[in-house]
């Protein structure tokens, strides 16, 4: 199995550089994972070792470099080294640096570019490809300032009792974009893999904000108990 190295969060607000902008080609190698859930506009390192995902490494970086992301769905520990049943919904990265190691193994860095939903799966090589759509942006993505602020304030509540409330501080400024801030809180927060895939699936950004807002006020609730609402 392929476990992504520790995430923890940033030291110090996410960049908001545009991120180059390309071709994605409608068939990609599929990576699945039981316990990573992708996001735009954020970077995933991996540590790749097992031999079809070597492969699949090799065949990327000498073409397009791009990769989606797919959470498992449940069951998957009987058939893992089969073709368990993924979710849909998925997250195009594209390969921005690989570090060779010992015996076909890398550390791969991978950043979010777009979210995709599979037509059709196709297993003709050692690893999963798909034929894939990408997901519409809506019109107006950008968050309302009472939206942001709601999220900001219960964010705020949530970090109270964290001992690495400091990292987060960066978020809080004006000039990180809506998109890099609910798709970095999505990533590092700590939710389930399927409260995150239900994050990645929302109708745009605007949607995941509120589910994310949402996700929080319960995590407030569940640590501080009912004196943790307003």
């Amino acid at each position: 199995m392929q476990i992504d190295r520790e995430r923890e969060p940033p030291n110090r607000a996410p960049s908001n550089k545009r991120i180059e902008t390309f071709q994605i080609p409608n068939r990609l190698p599929v990576f699945p994972l039981p316990n990573v859930v992708f996001f735009p506009k954020t970077y995933l390192p991996l540590h790749i070792f097992e031999p079809r995902y070597r492969r699949m490494v090799v065949d990327t970086t000498t073409g397009d470099r791009c990769i989606a992301m797919a959470l498992f769905k449940e069951g998957w520990e009987s058939d893992y080294y089969g073709n368990p049943a993924i979710y849909p919904t998925l997250c195009v990265g594209r390969i921005m640096s690989v570090q060779p190691l010992p015996d076909g193994r890398s550390n791969i860095l991978l950043q979010g570019l777009e979210r995709c939903e599979i037509q059709r799966e196709h297993f003709e090589k050692p690893y999963r490809e798909a034929t894939i759509r990408l997901k519409p942006r809506p019109a107006e993505e950008g968050l309302t300032t009472d939206v942001r602020r709601g999220l900001i304030d219960i964010l705020s509540r949530y970090l109270e009792t964290r001992e690495d409330s400091a990292a987060w501080q960066g978020f809080f400024r004006d000039e990180v974009g809506d998109e890099v801030l609910v798709n970095t809180l999505s990533t590092y927060l700590e939710c389930t893999p399927l409260e995150k895939q239900f994050l990645l699936e929302a109708d745009g950004l605007r949607q995941r904000a509120r589910r994310l807002n949402d996700l929080i006020q319960f995590m407030v609730h569940d640590r501080h108990g009912a004196n943790g609402w307003d």
